[in-house]
């Protein structure tokens, strides 16, 4: 069996991922971060498709596969041959929480849907992950990232307003559906607690797509046109953006009338620009962005970084660097707050970002690395209903589930 920590909110909950790539292994991830028990059911011989993307972190593991399944266990399991089936059906019995994103129609005919599931287990909160609306047109259609952030308007409203759109730099789509579908699940954990039933929940790539646009979208509605795109500048607020020190870049933010009047007098040491009528308000420095952009360019470049944030944070105006990936990893910032967790395994070293959840003051731990390929799968079928030690050995011989040392 595996260790419960009844500290965590989750102890006791076992979800079942059936789930592979970004989205739905993400949520399964958020579940195993806030304490549940996180079986991940792969392929047998390739396990999860992002076991082949990234950077090689492990005989199977790579840095892509590792950034979504910290705190998991995991089996090989072959869903096409009737007794991995029947396995992955039991753990389902016995299952609070499933995960899939299989092809609209895929579980069903695979008998892993809902309704055949909940005939055992009428408690199974099942989470259903597709790139579109299951009972819509689109529904067949797979779901890709890349693409739905075209479709959704992502691309249009990132980046700078004279270049071609840009995707965001990392799968955001992919991330934020799986932490929204983390959420829902939580929702329906909480519900079943009222009713003991429970609940199908759908997450559709699209629908959060158009979610993540917030309010750049409902500008675009109340505008009826796309709204400009201002790169690393706000639509609103001048200065704020990323500008060039003499050193390197910082982030700049002048929130108000009267944090401007502190930059222009002991930053620039140009008074005149909080005094004139075309930069005094809020109102009138968005208006006139353009001149006043230039001004502040050509002054901070005159000065170094560490000058500049040392002045800007004596006046109480937000401001930081502009770090590398890396260097922000490895900053002494992400290492006081122990946000990247190393471990030694049996193939070196192994390395994860930490959970960013705190309860009562301490961030829940790293119970578990990212897993090989199948490395728990004898443990998991020893403690299933129904199974001894003796039959891994069996189904292993027969290719059903992965093969482990």
């Amino acid at each position: 069996m595996t260790e419960i920590d009844s500290s965590l909110p989750l102890a006791g909950i076992r979800v079942l991922d059936l789930s592979r790539v970004l989205a739905g292994p993400w949520c399964g991830m958020v579940l195993g971060d806030l304490g549940a028990d996180v079986i991940k059911v792969e392929h047998p011989v390739r396990g999860d498709d992002t076991r082949d993307w990234g950077l090689k972190t492990g005989p199977t593991n790579t840095s892509y596969f590792d950034s979504v399944n910290r705190n998991k266990r995991s089996i090989g399991v072959d869903l096409i041959h009737p007794e991995g089936l029947a396995f992955v059906r039991a753990l389902a019995r016995e299952s609070d929480v499933l995960i899939q994103n299989f092809k609209v129609g895929g579980a069903e005919k695979l008998g892993l849907g809902y309704d055949q599931l909940k005939l055992d287990n009428p408690r199974l909160i099942y989470c259903s992950i597709s790139g579109y609306a299951s009972d819509g047109p689109e529904a067949t259609r797979p779901g890709y990232d890349l693409v739905v952030q075209g479709e959704a308007g992502l691309m249009a409203m990132n980046g700078e307003a004279n270049q071609p759109p840009l995707k965001f730099g990392i799968a955001a789509v992919d991330l934020f559906t799986g932490q929204y579908a983390a959420q829902a699940v939580l929702a329906a954990l909480f519900a079943r607690e009222r009713t003991g039933q429970g609940r199908r929940v759908e997450l559709a790539l699209f629908d959060c797509g158009l979610t993540l646009t917030s309010y750049y979208g409902l500008e675009a509605l109340a505008q009826q046109s796309d709204p400009p795109r201002y790169g690393n500048s706000h639509p609103s607020i001048v200065p704020y953006g990323v500008f060039a020190a003499a050193d390197g870049p910082i982030v700049l933010t002048v929130g108000n009338n009267a944090q401007f009047r502190r930059f222009c007098e002991a930053v620039l040491g140009r008074p005149d620009l909080a005094t004139n009528p075309r930069f005094a308000t809020n109102l009138e420095r968005a208006r006139n962005r353009a001149d006043l952009i230039a001004i502040i360019e050509a002054e901070l470049a005159k000065h170094a970084r560490s000058t500049l944030l040392a002045q800007l944070e004596d006046l109480g105006i937000p401001c930081g660097e502009v770090l590398g990936l890396h260097e922000a990893l490895t900053s002494e910032r992400a290492e006081e707050a122990g946000m990247v967790v190393r471990q030694k395994t049996a193939d070196g070293q192994s390395q994860v970002l930490a959970p960013p959840y705190r309860f009562d003051g301490t961030r829940v731990p790293v119970r578990a690395m990212p897993p090989s390929l199948g490395a728990q799968g004898r443990a998991i079928l020893s403690d299933q209903s129904g199974y001894a030690p003796a039959d891994y050995d069996r189904l292993m011989t027969d290719g059903v589930v992965a093969r482990v040392d």
